[in-house]
């Protein structure tokens, strides 16, 4: 049985292994429509998606989407078709869902959340600890740089898998990540980052 705390979302990878052979018969339990079978996926899987989806979308509204992804993984799970590993396309399907709701967000706001925090003052910005810049600095890259940077640096992710998960060549991987850590270099030094 796959069982996780519920004391919050850690930042740790869980420390369960899911055998690919555990993994083959959860899924299939879980394409007949297991409920215990969803819950353990749901409890193996989701941290991964919520830290993913916290630095796509910002925590207020990671939780949402967070169910609203594994909403699309139980409905769609007959797409998975088993051409790359299941985190993978896991990841695929909470990229695409982070887009998505940036973009009608996007359409929704006449100010943008980087105008915003832009306009405090200087010395505020100063006064964030290297985490908070690092996590605000992210924020400014666009949305498919940051899914990038996010998949291979914090996620581990190959350069083959992530050209899986956003459906792109892997040299095209490996360039758009050396313009997302040359962006955020650029944003961090501008928010006075020492190093």
């Amino acid at each position: 049985m796959i069982t996780a705390s519920s004391s919050g979302f850690d930042i740790e990878r869980p420390s369960l292994a899911l055998h690919d052979d555990d993994l083959v018969r959860l899924l299939a339990e879980v394409s007949y429509g297991s409920r215990e079978a969803q819950r353990q996926l749901y409890e193996y899987f989701h941290r991964r998606v919520y830290r993913l989806l916290i630095r796509m979308v910002g925590r207020d509204d990671a939780e949402d989407l967070l169910q609203q992804v594994f909403l699309q993984v139980f409905r769609k799970l007959n797409q998975f078709q088993g051409q790359s590993r299941f985190e993978t396309w896991l990841y695929r399907l909470s990229v695409n869902e982070s887009l998505q709701h940036l973009r009608k967000q996007r359409s929704r706001r006449s100010v943008s959340l980087e105008s915003d925090i832009m306009d405090r003052k200087l010395d505020q910005v100063r006064d964030f600890d290297q985490k908070e810049l690092m996590e605000y600095a992210l924020t400014r890259l666009e949305p498919e740089l940051r899914s990038l940077f996010l998949l291979r640096e914090v996620e581990k992710q190959s350069y083959a898998e992530i050209a899986v998960v956003l459906q792109i060549p892997e040299g095209t991987v490996a360039s758009r990540l050396g313009r997302a850590r040359q962006l955020l270099k650029q944003y961090l030094v501008e928010l006075g980052w020492e190093q």
